[in-house]
């Protein structure tokens, strides 16, 4: 502490897990965010030392770089897949899948959906920007009507490629998940709601069986073709309003008596 900052509280600190001063990805996306965020529940709830992460393709992928944790690495879309055989050789391990909306929702929905099914025991972290961002921004399954990308040139279109992918609300009606619920990190309260709904899915992975979903909303400028700031405004105004923020489920564990 100098003179210059004696006497004053502490406004922020780098998590101990982050291992690197900068993060790499596309300036305005949330994703660092999003990993800091991840980092500091993880530090504040002691579960650094039994946490075993997992991703799958994205530009999320980096993750590992970042976060000093274990981490296993899936080939597209197999999160699920890889975790479910973890869980069985790690049973007491505490693990998140960290999974993109084209991984999940498309390549990947039939490992989510059965995961989902049986219940398993971990956190899925959902990043959701509305693109496939690690490979030039083809339209997701969360493409947001009339938004243009590579491959919907005119924008998408409902009769020709369907309607977006709500994962949220689809995982709140399966019996296996006990806690569904999204957000975003686009302002400091925003932030802290995001912060407060991590910590209730990481502890209902505590507190019993069943999976936790999370759902975060992402800005993707680049794929966008938006100017940071622009991009945040579009997020603010269309993305949530489409995908609307808060728990959609949030199930009290079981108390033998």
């Amino acid at each position: 502490m100098n003179s210059e900052t004696a006497g004053k509280s502490l406004a922020y600190e780098k998590p101990k897990l982050i291992n690197d001063n900068k993060f790499h990805f596309c300036p305005g996306c949330n994703y660092g965010i999003i990993i800091r965020l991840i980092a500091s529940v993880l530090e504040e709830m002691k579960l650094t030392d039994k946490t075993i992460g997992l991703v799958s393709a994205g530009c999320y992928v980096q993750t590992p770089w970042y976060m000093d944790v274990d981490f296993v690495a899936a080939l597209h879309g197999r999160a699920p897949a890889v975790a479910t055989g973890i869980r069985r050789v790690h049973p007491d391990a505490f693990m998140f899948c960290m999974q993109g909306d084209g991984d999940l929702g498309a390549i990947g929905m039939g490992h989510f959906m059965n995961a989902m099914m049986r219940g398993e025991r971990w956190t899925t972290i959902f990043l959701n920007n509305a693109c496939y961002g690690q490979t030039r921004g083809q339209m997701a399954p969360t493409t947001l009507l009339g938004m243009r990308t590579t491959t919907t040139q005119d924008g998408r279109d409902a009769e020709k490629t369907g309607y977006p992918l709500h994962v949220a609300e689809l995982a709140a009606t399966m019996k296996g998940v006990v806690y569904a619920a999204r957000c975003c990190v686009n302002t400091p309260a925003n932030y802290a709601k995001a912060k407060k709904m991590l910590k209730t899915a990481f502890q209902k992975q505590l507190d019993g069986p069943g999976m936790s979903i999370l759902e975060l909303l992402s800005a993707c400028p680049s794929n966008w073709g938006l100017p940071p700031k622009e991009a945040l405004a579009f997020l603010t105004e269309n993305m949530i309003a489409e995908y609307p923020l808060g728990e959609y489920k949030n199930v009290e564990p079981k108390i033998d008596v």
